[in-house]
């Protein structure tokens, strides 16, 4: 039976620009979607790709950890997230190349997908790295230095 080391603790300011990234790229999509001018069931159909990559996403980063952790893993389920990360992306290109919207309105979609992609693959990372850190140690206070506490 081998050991795994503990995972560092990710810094506070890398969980928190995961959840800023993850937040502002599902806010820019959201609302790309609700001002949009199109169909309800064209913007059904952006939205739930959204929700099925952020899933499959964040399915295949725990099943390669996992592995890599020699946590068992199925290879059906590590097929099956592979294979909806990959069905999510080509659906959203294929999509997006065949959506009556100005290349800019394509990108825009395409980049706020791609960004929240990533960013739910690095929170999902932290969370798992925080758990399995555990509670963070408290912070002592430092020690006064002597020569401020006396008085001159």
């Amino acid at each position: 039976m081998s050991q795994h080391p503990l995972p560092a603790r990710p810094t506070a300011a890398f969980v928190g620009a995961s959840w800023v990234a993850l937040t502002i790229a599902l806010t820019a999509f959201g609302v790309g979607l609700w001002n949009a001018t199109m169909e309800l069931s064209e913007k059904g159909f952006y939205g739930t790709l959204l929700l099925l990559g952020l899933f499959s996403a964040i399915a295949l980063q725990k099943s390669v950890r996992d592995r890599a952790e020699g946590v068992p893993v199925t290879s059906i389920f590590l097929g099956l997230s592979w294979s909806m990360v990959v069905v999510s992306l080509v659906l959203m290109a294929t999509g997006l190349s065949n959506a009556a919207l100005t290349l800019s309105e394509k990108g825009f979609y395409g980049l706020a997908y791609t960004m929240a992609m990533f960013s739910v693959v690095a929170v999902q990372k932290n969370v798992r790295d925080l758990a399995a850190a555990g509670p963070a140690a408290p912070q002592l206070p430092a020690e006064p230095d002597a020569q401020s506490t006396v008085w001159q």
